[in-house]
C-alpha cells in the first residue's frame, strides 16, 4: 500500500498522537489536487482549512474533537454541502442555487470532525458504472491512465487512490461505490439501503440508492459506516475466516470473467479455503430471473424519469445523450408496470434471502473484467455493452437489497480486481467483520 493510501485508522492515530496535524494533512491533499484537478469539480479550500484549524485547536487542547477529527474526506457531487452547488456531475444544474444545509450523511461526517475537501467528479446524475463525464473531464485510473476509473463515484475513488483525500463519501445504486473501488484498488462498502438516510442526496432511484464509503481498508469503511449510520459505538473486531460459510453462485456472477479476473478470483477462493473457509458452489436461479426487474430500464429508468422529466423538457439538450437516453426509457413504464416491478422485487428479495440464509456471505468478482480502456468505449454500442457488464454483478446487491463490499484481490503488478462479498439485509456489521477476516487472508496472498 502506498503512502498516499494510508489506512484511515493509522491517519487518525497519528492525528491523536499529534505526530501530524490536520492542517498539514489537508495541505498535502490540496497539493495533490493541484497536480491533477480532474477528481474534483469543486475544492472547498477555505472551509476545509477552517475545519482543519478548528480540529487542530481541539486536539492540541486535548478536548473531544470527534471520531474522525482532522480526517480529509471527499464528497460526491450529488450530496448537498451547505454553500455549494449540488450539480451531480451535470451542466444542467451547474448554476443552481447553492445548498442551504448539509445532506444528512455530510452532516454526520462534519459532526464527527471530518474535514470536507470538496465535491468529486461523477457520471452525470450517477447513471453509469463506467465513470465517464463529458462535462467535467473524466479522471484517469491511477493504475493506468489509459483506463477508466469506474463509476459513478469516479472522482471519489481517484481522490483516495491518489492521496487527495483519506476517504470518500459515495452513493451506490447499482455498484457506484463498489465498481470504482474495485477498479482503483480500494475498498468500497454498500450498506443495506435504509441504514444511511438519503436526505439531501440528489436521487437516481429511490428504491435502489444507498450511501457508502470508499477507503483503503475494511476497518476504515467500518468506522465511516458507523458514523454515517449515526451509531455511537464504533468498536470493530474482524471475524476469523476459519469456519465461514461462503457461497459462490454457479453462474451469472461468475460468467464472462476475463483472464486476469479469473486468475485473481480463483486464487482468492483457494486462499480462503486454505484458511479454513467452507466455500460451496450454489445454484441460484433467482439471479437468472433478475431480468424481469431490469426490463425497460427497471426501477432506475422509471424513478429517474419521474425526477428528471421537467428538467429534460426544459434543458434536455444539455444532458449527456448516453444518460438522457436511459432516463427517457422511464417514460414507457406505466403505473401498472411499476407496480409489477415492486411486486416482483418483493418476491425476489424474499427468495434470495431464503437462499443465502445458511451462508455467511456470497462470494463473487465485483466486476468480471479489469478496468476497460477509454478508447474501447468511444463507440456507443461498445459503451452500452460494457456498462451493462460492469454493472451486472454489483447491481444484484441493490435489486435484492443486500449489503455488499468490494476489496482488492489482485496481485502486485496486475490491474486492479475486486472481490465482492454480499450479505443479508441488516447484516452490515457482520459482513464488515467477515470481510476484514477475508482481507487479512488476501493480504498474505497479494504479498
Amino acid at each position: 500500500m502506498s503512502d498516499q493510501t494510508r489506512p484511515v485508522e493509522e491517519t487518525l492515530a497519528a492525528l491523536r498522537r499529534r505526530e501530524t496535524r490536520a492542517g498539514t494533512l489537508l495541505e498535502s491533499c490540496l497539493e495533490r489536487v493541484g497536480d491533477d484537478a480532474r477528481a474534483y469539480t469543486t475544492v472547498f479550500t477555505e472551509t476545509a482549512r477552517a475545519q482543519a484549524a478548528a480540529c487542530d485547536c481541539l486536539l492540541d487542547a486535548g478536548l473531544p474533537a470527534g471520531t474522525l477529527a482532522g480526517l480529509p474526506v471527499s464528497v460526491k457531487a450529488l450530496f448537498d454541502v451547505a454553500g455549494a452547488v449540488t450539480h451531480a456531475g451535470s451542466r444542467v444544474l451547474a448554476d443552481a442555487v447553492p445548498a442551504t444545509a448539509d445532506a444528512t450523511a455530510v452532516a454526520r461526517l462534519r459532526a464527527a470532525g471530518a474535514v470536507l475537501t470538496g465535491h468529486t467528479n461523477m457520471t452525470e446524475f450517477a447513471y453509469s458504472g463506467l465513470g465517464l463525464s463529458p462535462h467535467y473531464e473524466t479522471p484517469a485510473n491511477p493504475a493506468d491512465p489509459a483506463r477508466i476509473p469506474g463509476g459513478s463515484s469516479s472522482g471519489g475513488a481517484v481522490s483516495v487512490a491518489r492521496g487527495m483525500a483519506a476517504a470518500a463519501l459515495g452513493s451506490d445504486t447499482g455498484g457506484s461505490v463498489r465498481i470504482p473501488a474495485a477498479f482503483c484498488g480500494l475498498t468500497g462498502f454498500k450498506p443495506s439501503q435504509h441504514r444511511v438516510p438519503l436526505t439531501g442526496a440528489l436521487p437516481l432511484s429511490h428504491s435502489l440508492d444507498s450511501v457508502g464509503p470508499i477507503a483503503p481498508r475494511v476497518a476504515d469503511c467500518a468506522l465511516l459506516d458507523a458514523v454515517l449510520a449515526g451509531e455511537t459505538e464504533t468498536a470493530f473486531t474482524p471475524e476469523a475466516v476459519a469456519g465461514l460459510r461462503l457461497a459462490v453462485p454457479d453462474r451469472y456472477l461468475t460468467a464472462d470473467m476475463d483472464a486476469t479476473v479469473t486468475a485473481a478470483f480463483e486464487r482468492a477462493v483457494a486462499a480462503l479455503e486454505g484458511a479454513g473457509a467452507r466455500v460451496t458452489t450454489v445454484a441460484m436461479p433467482e439471479l437468472d430471473e433478475l431480468g424481469e426487474l431490469l426490463a425497460g430500464g427497471g426501477f432506475t429508468a422509471a424513478e429517474s424519469y419521474w425526477f428528471h422529466r421537467d428538467l429534460l423538457a426544459e434543458a434536455g439538450d444539455a444532458y449527456d445523450p448516453r444518460v438522457s437516453s436511459r432516463i427517457r426509457r422511464g417514460a414507457d413504464i406505466s403505473a401498472a408496470d411499476y407496480l409489477d416491478l415492486l411486486t416482483a422485487r418483493r418476491r425476489q428479495v424474499a427468495r434470495m434471502d431464503a437462499r443465502i440464509a445458511a451462508f455467511d456471505a456470497v462470494l463473487a468478482p465485483t466486476v468480471p473484467v479489469v478496468p476497460p480502456r477509454f478508447d474501447a468505449l468511444e463507440d456507443d454500442d461498445a459503451y452500452a455493452r460494457t456498462n451493462l457488464l460492469v454493472l451486472r454483478n454489483p447491481t444484484v446487491g441493490n435489486l435484492l437489497d443486500l449489503c455488499g463490499i468490494s476489496l482488492p484481490c489482485h496481485a502486485a503488478g496486475e490491474l486492479p480486481v475486486g472481490l465482492m462479498l454480499l450479505g443479508r439485509n441488516g447484516d452490515d456489521r457482520r459482513l464488515l467483520a467477515r470481510a476484514a477476516g477475508v482481507e487479512a487472508v488476501l493480504d498474505d496472498v497479494r504479498r
